[in-house]
């Protein structure tokens, strides 16, 4: 992994658990300290996560956080809902068994009293091995941005999510189909997970919004 790709990531991780907040300025000089990297790399870095929507970019006054549009929930979900399933049906093709064996290994990891960092670690892992499985990289880089935009969303608004228990439970229903090579199987089945996600943190977000607290 190069400087830049390694800021990338780390600078994206940030903003994804929200060190980084919407509307934060983005200040070069603390993220060279806080890093350990020279200018190149986190400007470079800093590019990308502009291109990919994480940070804004105002003339004559400098980079911010990228706030969350909610009213783009649906182009996110539909875009996903698109993507995803492809993914499922290229990895039940191009699978490998050692591929199912590291999903099962990261399933396992779940406990009952896993915290919800633990358990979404455990959904992103999973979504990468199958990405790996499906041997596309363009599709795997753009699927990995749209994730972490949905990890956003997660984060931001994690205490009016339901029970993440049961995102697991869907991961090991998704991973018998692709181990029996069921693509339509899979595909519905990681269709029907994001909707779920997706009205999740709708619902979540109606309730931010109409609290007596909200303004």
């Amino acid at each position: 992994m190069s400087l830049s790709e390694r800021a990338y990531h780390e600078i994206r991780h940030m903003i994804v658990r929200l060190d980084l907040a919407p509307g934060d300025v983005i200040r070069e000089d603390e993220l060279q300290t806080t890093l350990g990297l020279g200018r190149t790399p986190i400007r470079e870095a800093l590019q990308r996560l502009v291109r990919d929507q994480f940070v804004t970019v105002i003339p004559r006054r400098g980079m911010y956080v990228s706030g969350i549009d909610v009213s783009e929930l649906g182009l996110l979900y539909e875009t996903r809902a698109t993507l995803e399933p492809f993914a499922m049906r290229l990895a039940c093709v191009r699978g490998q068994q050692h591929h199912w064996d590291e999903m099962a290994a990261a399933l396992a990891q779940a406990r009952t009293r896993s915290t919800p960092d633990e358990l979404i670690a455990i959904d992103r892992r999973c979504r990468e091995i199958v990405w790996e499985a499906a041997d596309n990289r363009f599709l795997t880089d753009t699927l990995d941005m749209l994730y972490a935009q949905s990890d956003r969303l997660w984060h931001l608004y994690l205490g009016d999510v339901a029970d993440l228990h049961l995102m697991i439970d869907e991961h090991r229903e998704i991973l018998d189909a692709l181990q029996a090579g069921d693509a339509d199987r899979a595909a519905e089945l990681i269709e029907a997970h994001m909707r779920a996600f997706d009205e999740q943190i709708r619902h979540a977000v109606q309730r931010r919004l109409t609290s007596p607290l909200a303004g």
